[in-house]
């Protein structure tokens, strides 16, 4: 995917919060600053900058470097991600669009009976998702965007003009900002309201019907766990792990996510001050940040990110569009100066993608990776992106280790994978041994982007359920075990191979069809193994 033109910064205006406090080096939620006097400044920013046509320099090191850390240097700071080393995303069950993106098509529209939205699948029910079922739990409204823009009367803001297929805008966005519980109870109260719509196929046979009900009622439950959950006035934490463990829905999830966080507290009173709180602060650490243009940033770090911004998952188009790469370069631009020790590290920009796509879910009533951000009230995308940046940080707090110098987390990470492998799979370890394959070669990238080069978006998004669940310390120990379980997953073939055929095949698996069955039988291997050797230290040469 070339690199998009030059194009001025949209603005972040704080004045669509009530309250907005000093910026400071704490994330965690702070009760004691909730009542704030409102912020009135608004950061816009009017300059271009120009497409990037050469590589970036290479960042300087200490020589005193450990020796396996060669190759993770020069992918991580050095190399922009290659498109290939995606999973390409099927798009066979996607409508052709008409809408405004970057690329008009002018393939045949498709009638909204044969569209779904796959954001409205239930990916936590262990049970596929009927065909003839899929439109029990939806509420979508699909359409294209016209050229002219109207005046919502009702309102100062501007909502688009839609035909079908494009996909629409949640009536309650504006309240969803505010408070999360408005459309998680509105969305599963229209879900439970709408059965009809699957009554002629579960009149085709009686086995189907029954399995069909069945289904139906295992989904309906646990929604109605979460639901409850969820709405509770002091959310039980433990009682929401459990639950997530086994997958989140898909309304339900951003909240979810929020609260498995500690982003967003438990007691639901404190809710709306301090997601104001949060988001009025990152208002004001982009307008610290750009206060001065480009000339005022960090040119090193700038200069990686708007490389690596444009390449990051190449062939979505939520991620095409201009709205959602700017989000994305203030986002990582801020964590990057707050965080010194580390800096902006290539591979960040991938852990990004699941929280704007499963926060931007919360407004619209189709598919994420369909739509285009810049149809959103300006204080709607300040919010995902503000409550995106904030669950980054939590994220990386937890792996902070993986991006310093010289990696350690990721260092020690894979060291352990190959101890792990050795002991779980021996044949496997010494045919890769004797190819004279070294785990550094493919599981950095595994460690450095969670896999996320190796899956889709939505199989990580399945997968950060499990994670979240599993508490802070998952994305680096409980990752390890989902590693280790993902390349014995292949040592079959990999035992067939050489050392070209090995580190192709690593580079480029044939997970593209991967759905959330695959997902949830690579997590229930790694749990066994972590079951097993969690409390193993011992067999470890070292931690």
């Amino acid at each position: 995917m070339t690199a998009p033109p030059p194009r001025p910064h949209p603005h972040l205006s704080s004045s669509s919060y009530f309250s907005a406090v000093n910026v400071g080096d704490d994330d965690a939620w702070d009760s004691a600053s909730d009542s704030e006097s409102p912020a009135q400044s608004t950061l816009t920013f009017s300059w271009s900058r120009p497409v990037a046509s050469t590589a970036p320099k290479a960042v300087p090191k200490s020589p005193e470097s450990p020796s396996s850390s060669t190759l993770s240097f020069s992918y991580t700071h050095l190399n922009a991600p290659n498109p290939s080393s995606y999973p390409p995303r099927d798009d066979s069950s996607q409508p052709p669009k008409n809408g405004w993106t970057i690329v008009r098509t002018s393939r045949p529209r498709r009638s909204s009976n044969d569209t779904h939205s796959s954001n409205q699948d239930d990916a936590s029910d262990h049970v596929p998702e009927p065909e003839a079922d899929a439109d029990v739990e939806g509420d979508m409204i699909l359409g294209d965007l016209e050229s002219e823009p109207t005046k919502d009367p009702a309102s100062s803001m501007t909502v688009p003009k839609l035909k079908q297929d494009q996909g629409t805008i949640r009536e309650d966005a504006e309240e969803i900002v505010n408070d999360p519980l408005v459309g998680l109870r509105r969305r599963s109260t229209r879900a439970d309201a709408s059965p009809s719509a699957s009554r002629k196929n579960l009149n085709e046979t009686p086995e189907k019907s029954e399995k069909l009900m069945r289904e139906r009622s295992i989904r309906t439950n646990r929604k109605h766990k979460f639901v409850d959950c969820l709405s509770s006035q002091d959310v039980n934490i433990a009682e929401l792990r459990k639950l997530a463990w086994a997958g989140i829905p898909g309304e339900m999830r951003p909240m979810a996510w929020q609260l498995l966080l500690g982003y967003l507290p438990l007691p639901t009173p404190l809710r709306a001050s301090t997601l104001a709180r949060k988001r009025s602060e990152y208002i004001s650490l982009v307008e610290v940040a750009f206060a001065r243009d480009r000339e005022g940033l960090d040119q090193q770090i700038w200069h990686q990110i708007e490389i690596d911004v444009p390449r990051t998952r190449p062939g979505v188009r939520l991620w095409m569009h201009g709205a959602t790469q700017r989000s994305l370069e203030r986002i990582l631009y801020v964590w990057a100066i707050r965080h010194p020790a580390s800096g902006y590290v290539q591979g960040i920009n991938d852990l990004v993608t699941p929280f704007f796509q499963v926060f931007l879910s919360a407004y619209i009533d189709s598919d994420p990776e369909a739509f285009d951000p810049s149809l959103l009230p300006t204080n709607v995308l300040n919010a995902i992106e503000a409550d995106s940046f904030w669950c980054l940080s939590r994220l990386l707090d937890g792996i902070q280790d993986n991006y310093i110098f010289a990696q350690p987390g990721i260092q020690r990470s894979v060291r352990r994978m190959s101890e792990l492998v050795a002991r779980i799979d021996a044949p496997l370890f010494a045919h890769l041994e004797a190819q004279n394959v070294e785990f550094m070669q493919f599981a950095f990238r595994w460690m450095n982007c969670l896999l996320m080069r190796e899956i889709s978006v939505q199989n990580t998004i399945r997968m950060w359920d499990t994670y979240l669940a599993e508490g802070p310390d998952a994305f680096s120990q409980f990752h390890l075990y989902v590693c280790s379980a993902f390349l014995v997953k292949w040592s079959d073939r990999l035992r067939q191979m050489d050392f070209q055929g090995i580190i192709m095949f690593l580079q480029s698996l044939p997970t593209q069809g991967w759905g959330d069955h695959e997902i949830e039988m690579l997590l229930s291997e790694a749990f066994v193994l972590n079951s097993i050797w969690q409390n193993a230290q011992s067999h470890f040469n070292g931690k």
